[in-house]
């Protein structure tokens, strides 16, 4: 199995080859001018990084140029990748816990990839060996419960289904009920991505974790899915999300088909969210826990520079 340096390496292809490969030119100069800090902003503004983050990041680079004395451009250029690996590093939620049931709520919106990132996670778990069970909740669409269902033969991972149209709530109650008997340890919930109203989704993403809450002693997450093709527009989804729900962290899907891989570091840096996992490919290997170091080595082509 590929390192996570490699599989990010892989995700970030696109971007690194576009925006971020001009980025590191622009460190090749022997003089740190106005021009270098007006064309890196415009570059990482480009790349998705955002307006905000940028300015923090360029005024973070410029204090330690001050303090430390930097005069070089490669000076600068280790700064840059260092100040990103300090946005990257958010607290994570604890890791899972052996010996009791973990339950994953994964929540996005319809398109972002929720149902085949549901299997990767769950193929990854597998890899780790634990017991997975499937939980589909998405009621609301008879192709996302066929689609999970398909997906969980492929990994060899039961799921528990109801007809569509039913109560995503009985499901989920019905899946933690019958994780002990099937000797689960993680229980995955896959969860509607549109209803007739976002007031409906976000009411009943409520119910499902109130359910997990009172039925589960053990520890629980809620991962978001988003996709990283949707770049700013991420932000929004991920805002209107943390509103209902208490969000946990993201799994970042379809990296690899971005040029624009600085959305990453805007996710971090204004929602506070750690990135848990990001979407390497298309396959259900295609998944790697996220690293911030490693991410940033592999945006600028170089492992183990930082």
């Amino acid at each position: 199995m590929l390192g996570i340096f490699k599989k990010t390496q892989q995700a970030l292809e696109r971007t690194r080859e576009g925006w971020f490969n001009k980025v590191s030119r622009l460190f090749d100069r022997p003089s740190i001018g106005d021009d270098l800090w007006d064309e890196l902003e415009e570059l990482l503004i480009s790349a998705d990084v955002g307006v905000t983050t940028t300015d923090k990041l360029i005024s973070r680079v410029k204090e330690r140029m001050q303090a430390e004395k930097v005069r070089d451009a490669a000076g600068v250029r280790l700064a840059l990748k260092q100040e990103m690996i300090r946005i990257l590093t958010v607290p994570k939620p604890a890791a899972v816990r052996e010996g009791g049931l973990h339950v994953v709520v994964v929540v996005g919106v319809n398109g972002s990839g929720k149902t085949t990132s549901i299997a990767k996670l769950a193929k990854y778990h597998k890899s780790q060996s634990r017991s997975v069970l499937l939980a589909a909740g998405d009621t609301f669409r008879a192709a996302a419960i066929e689609q999970l269902q398909l997906w969980a033969s492929r990994i060899g991972v039961d799921v528990i289904a109801n007809k569509p149209g039913g109560d995503p709530g009985a499901v989920v109650f019905d899946a933690l009920q019958g994780a002990s008997s099937r000797g689960a340890s993680i229980v995955i919930i896959d969860t509607a991505g549109r209803l007739h109203t976002k007031f409906n989704l976000m009411e009943e993403l409520k119910k499902i974790k109130r359910i997990v809450a009172k039925s589960n002693p053990g520890s629980m997450e809620t991962i978001l899915v988003l996709d990283a093709t949707t770049g700013q527009n991420g932000l929004a989804q991920a805002i209107h999300f943390g509103e209902a729900v208490e969000l946990t962290g993201v799994f970042l899907s379809k990296l690899d088909g971005t040029a624009k891989g600085g959305i990453v570091l805007a996710i971090c840096d204004q929602l506070k969210l750690p990135v848990l996992y990001i979407g390497t490919g298309e396959g259900m290997d295609d998944i790697t826990p996220f690293d911030p170091e490693a991410f940033v080595d592999a945006l600028f082509g170089s492992e183990g520079t930082t």
